[in-house]
């Protein structure tokens, strides 16, 4: 079982309320806003999440999120080098992070069966 598609964009900022307000101004919903400056967006009209948070650390990235539709079925077609292996996340999904072939990050996620029905998004 391979994926199914680009689910959403996380998108790094150094301001989260300018980056914020950037969305909303071309017609993004917000439907969550977290406590520790970040949020998701979602346009009416369908297509991929943007989930937008504040990052002061380091180098600021752009990461697709991919949905596996099930973690322990998920067996690419090629070998992929992993970052980090299926972990569970606060927000209810396990992730792992892999690099394309140029080294960025992609972000794999697929629902965690383990996860209390309510974590946050």
């Amino acid at each position: 079982m391979t994926t199914q598609g680009i689910e959403g964009i996380v998108i790094e900022t150094r301001n989260y309320g300018a980056t914020a307000a950037f969305w909303l101004s071309l017609g993004f919903d917000k439907v969550v806003e977290t406590d520790h400056g970040s949020g998701q967006f979602v346009h009416p009209s369908g297509g991929p999440y943007v989930f937008v948070v504040e990052q002061h650390d380091r180098d600021l990235a752009v990461q697709p999120v991919v949905r596996v539709p099930d973690a322990a079925a998920f067996t690419p077609t090629r070998p992929l080098e992993f970052v980090q292996p299926f972990t569970a996340q606060h927000w209810g999904v396990l992730q792992a992070l892999v690099h394309d072939p140029d080294g960025r990050p992609v972000s794999l996620e697929a629902a965690d069966p383990n996860a209390p029905a309510d974590h946050h998004g």
